[in-house]
């Protein structure tokens, strides 16, 4: 018996019946589909361009039904992916629910989490003005600290694979080794796997989800991904799918992969611009005069007349056709006035004044649910959001759903020029439902997981952007401390809150908050220096607090000290400290520098307020043990491992430290006991392995 269709199959099958236009770029795909991938005419990877409304996404939602349809497993992306992992993680999620999940990466993802959460929660401090601290977060450690971390583990043997080189060098230079390792890795990070996966995920999981991929390319014809809206994903995506669809870095891709990439623009030249050869372009126009006449003939347009004043106020985009075309207008008066605004044209065959209000008012949110639309629309239309998730103009976003640009901004314009004081109390309304939802979820949050929490970034980015829309002025000070916060929390944060400003300074006209989200945008993009640009540009502001400047000097000089600037991360501290002098997260990191930098005494006087102000912080304990070790006052420093191990009993990097200083007292037993219990804790860890090695080494057990 064959299997009943699901509601989504009808509906794919519905909208594949009435698409108009298009016959070209749907055949070039299904052509494609058929032939063998080791044929040279094979194409795999797919740019379609045009300008917004063009109709990008329909062709390419219709490209993904016909791949299906071919038996081929798809994931569609569009602009809800702000970063590497959350595309790896869509493609996954959705690749399951069609029954072939990523097993290796969904395991390795979670590890991730895990390590994640372990570097960042160790020391729960707090950041004037209320903002939480913590010792250093691993994850936001530079690349090049990576790198370094990575060569002081091949030196010494560690990296799984290259086996144990310890014969080839005495106990002095392999201690030497491991304290040049320790100094590269700092103070927050536990090992080089730990680097490895907490400080560039990317790189980590990659390989992984590589193989997984590869797994269900052997099961299945082909693999479609189809990455949309990528005008808005690219900055974030280019550099990685380079690497992983024409790239070296990450061999072994199956030649039945196929990628599409859908955006209003051109690829990134710096990028693409040596593989251009393997890329198929599928430029889309506007519609043809035939192309629009037959949609409006679908819609039951027949009058020519009619038709001719429909081309003419679209100049035959396929969104505005459709829009005009959506209630059969039958006589030219009907589409006709030289006073009507776009936002009338789209919205004048919704013939229900209350829907049409419901309409004009629901494009203010970015993107909205039923709990928001309900918050939105007029109360007459309070059950009608399956009505207006059915207009053209709207997008499906599978439960949310949102206003095409073309049709959104000049509804925007409207009533923002219309009525300013409206818009000032709908934009305020917003921001207020949306803050009643971050409050409720931080009922059931610890203040550590806010920014942990996708749901709670996702009410305080909404709740910022109407507050700016409704107060540019008022609301830039707070706007500023989000992004201080997220340079805190990952780049992903950080350009997500900087694409927020832009469109807030877009929406309500306003060129200084335009122009800092554009100022911000452009830094964000920087994976090596994308923090440090961003926390810059916020120092210059004006509006930018108090608490958040010394959180800003401080941050800025953790970017700079992960890079090995040290000359550069101390006068940054300095500058928090200015401020600030109890700032216990400024007098850590101004610690650690001078600890890194050799500058011993100086260190211990810094670590020593901070764990005066700040007693329960076990990361300034193992810094200053650490300091004290590199002096050769072990005692000092057994008695400060002691207290870090005492505030954080199952943290393995505090554990492993203390058993080196065992191992240079020559306490060897209480070495082996710690080195043996991060090796318990974190069993994966080559680190923990090597640091037992040394101390069997001393112990002459070799």
């Amino acid at each position: 018996m064959a299997e009943k269709p699901s509601r989504q199959d009808l509906n794919r099958r519905r909208r594949r019946v009435g698409f108009v236009g298009r016959q070209a770029e749907l055949g070039i795909f299904r052509d494609n589909l058929s032939r063998d991938p080791g044929d040279d005419a094979f194409q795999y990877l797919f740019h379609v361009h045009g300008q917004a409304g063009v109709g990008k996404t329909s062709l390419v939602r219709h490209w993904d039904t016909a791949a299906r349809e071919a038996g081929a497993v798809t994931a569609y992306l569009d602009d809800d992916v702000h970063s590497v992992i959350e595309a790896m993680e869509s493609i996954s999620t959705q690749f399951r629910r069609q029954g072939v999940p990523l097993k290796r990466f969904e395991k390795q993802l979670a590890a991730y989490r895990q390590r994640r959460h372990e570097a960042e929660t160790p020391a729960a401090t707090t950041t004037p003005g209320g903002a939480d601290a913590q010792g250093e977060p691993a994850h936001t450690a530079s690349l090049s600290s990576t790198m370094a971390a990575q060569v002081g583990l091949a030196g010494l043997g560690l990296v799984p694979g290259m086996g144990a080189v310890a014969g080839a060098m005495n106990p002095q230079q392999l201690a030497q080794s491991a304290d040049r390792m320790r100094t590269a890795l700092s103070s927050r990070l536990r090992s080089h796997a730990d680097v490895e996966l907490v400080m560039s995920p990317v790189h980590a999981l990659t390989p992984g989800f590589l193989e997984d991929l590869a797994e269900v390319a052997d099961r299945r014809p082909r693999i479609v991904l189809f990455f949309d809206v990528f005008e808005q994903t690219g900055p974030v995506l280019d550099e990685w799918l380079r690497d992983v669809l024409v790239g070296e870095e990450y061999p072994g891709l199956p030649a039945n992969v196929l990628a599409v990439l859908s955006g209003q623009g051109r690829l990134e030249a710096r990028c693409w611009g040596d593989h251009l050869d393997l890329v198929a372009e599928i430029p889309l126009a506007v519609f043809t005069e035939a192309e629009a006449r037959q949609l409006l003939a679908g819609r039951g347009v027949t009058s020519e007349d009619v038709i001719q004043v429909i081309l003419h106020l679209t100049g035959r985009l396929p969104v505005l056709v459709d829009t005009l075309a959506l209630n059969r207008p039958q006589h030219p008066g009907a589409v006709t006035d030289p006073s009507e605004t776009a936002v009338e044209r789209f919205l004048k065959w919704i013939t229900d004044p209350h829907q049409q209000a419901a309409a004009r008012v629901c494009a203010l949110p970015l993107q909205l649910d039923e709990d928001i639309y309900r918050a939105t629309a007029p109360e007459a239309t309070a059950d009608h959001y399956a009505w207006l998730r059915g207009l053209p103009f709207v997008s499906d976003l599978g439960g949310r759903c949102r206003y095409h640009d073309v049709v959104r901004a000049p509804m925007i314009r409207l009533q923002r020029t219309q009525s300013p004081a409206r818009w000032q109390q709908q934009h305020t309304r917003l921001a207020d439902v949306h803050q009643q939802r971050r409050l409720a979820l931080e009922e059931t949050l610890s203040p550590d997981d806010h920014w942990n929490n996708a749901a709670w970034r996702d009410h305080r980015l909404n709740e910022t952007y109407h507050r700016l829309c409704a107060g540019p002025e008022r609301a830039l000070s707070g706007a500023l401390h989000d992004v201080v916060q997220a340079c805190d929390y990952e780049a992903a944060s950080l350009h997500r809150w900087a694409q927020m400003l832009t469109q807030a300074g877009h929406d309500s006209a306003d060129e200084h908050l335009t122009r800092w989200g554009d100022r911000l945008t452009a830094a964000s993009q920087s994976e090596a220096t994308g923090s440090v640009s961003a926390l810059t540009q916020a120092l210059a502001a004006p509006e930018l607090t108090i608490a958040d400047r010394t959180l800003a000097y401080t941050l800025r000089g953790r970017e700079r000290r992960n890079a090995k600037e040290y000359d550069e991360a101390l006068p940054d501290y300095a500058a928090a400290l200015a401020i600030d002098p109890r700032f216990a997260r400024a007098l850590y990191g101004q610690g650690e520098t001078r600890r890194l930098l050799g500058q011993h005494e100086q260190a211990l006087s810094s670590l020593t307020r901070s764990i005066d102000i700040e007693a329960g912080d076990p990361w300034s304990f193992d810094s200053r043990a650490l300091t004290y070790q590199d002096m050769g006052r072990f005692a000092e420093a057994l008695v400060d491992h002691d207290r870090a191990v005492e505030l954080d009993p199952r943290s393995a990097w505090f554990i492993a430290n203390r058993g080196d200083t065992y191992r240079y007292m020559e306490r060897y037993d209480e070495a082996l006991a710690d080195h043996t219990r991060a090796i318990e804790l974190q069993p994966d860890n080559p680190w923990h392995t090597g640091m037992r090695g040394l101390t069997y080494m001393s112990m002459g057990r070799r």
